[in-house]
């Protein structure tokens, strides 16, 4: 196995992290607040936002791991583009790969994130939301310094009934 490497999305991983983003919206669909029926029918350009710059300047970045060329992982972080919230980021759409699960994978990329925003001049604190039982991820965030501060009951509901509350979780840089 080639080892493992992270580094920013860039134009032509654009196809790759949408086959990982589509695999994984149908495979963990309590995970996501978006589903995989409708990211399925996505235009790959719409996926350029996820960029550098993406959202008209919204998207600090998206790192991705990956194992020799294969893209198995990605987090994405946003910006608040108004001034008055401009110190806040948030994390959004962590994935790491079925066939690469348990290998620290996600651990490295929230790190490598984390120092990231840590080096972006005028920013303060991080959140993002993580399914309420999903224990391995709010460990995972725990485990680097994220704490709850609120909780959005209902905030999914799956085709197959289930109702799903998310953790709102922060950390200070």
């Amino acid at each position: 196995m080639a080892e493992i490497t992270l580094r920013p999305m860039l134009e032509p991983d654009l196809l790759a992290y949408k086959a990982l983003r589509d695999a994984m919206l149908t495979g963990h669909p309590e995970a996501f607040t978006s589903d995989a029926e409708t990211e399925r029918q996505r235009d790959l350009a719409s996926y350029r936002s996820r960029l550098a710059g993406g959202l008209g300047g919204g998207t600090l970045f998206t790192l991705l791991a990956l194992d020799g060329p294969r893209v198995i992982g990605a987090l994405t972080c946003e910006r608040e583009p108004r001034r008055k919230v401009q110190h806040i980021a948030h994390l959004v759409g962590m994935m790491v790969a079925d066939t690469h699960r348990g290998r620290g994978i996600g651990r490295a990329l929230l790190a490598g994130a984390i120092a990231r925003l840590q080096a972006t001049a005028g920013l303060a604190q991080v959140t993002l939301s993580v399914t309420t039982g999903n224990r391995a991820a709010v460990g995972l965030y725990e485990s680097a310094g994220f704490t709850r501060y609120g909780r959005l009951p209902d905030a999914v509901r799956l085709p197959d009934g289930r109702r799903l509350d998310k953790d709102l979780m922060l950390l200070r840089l």
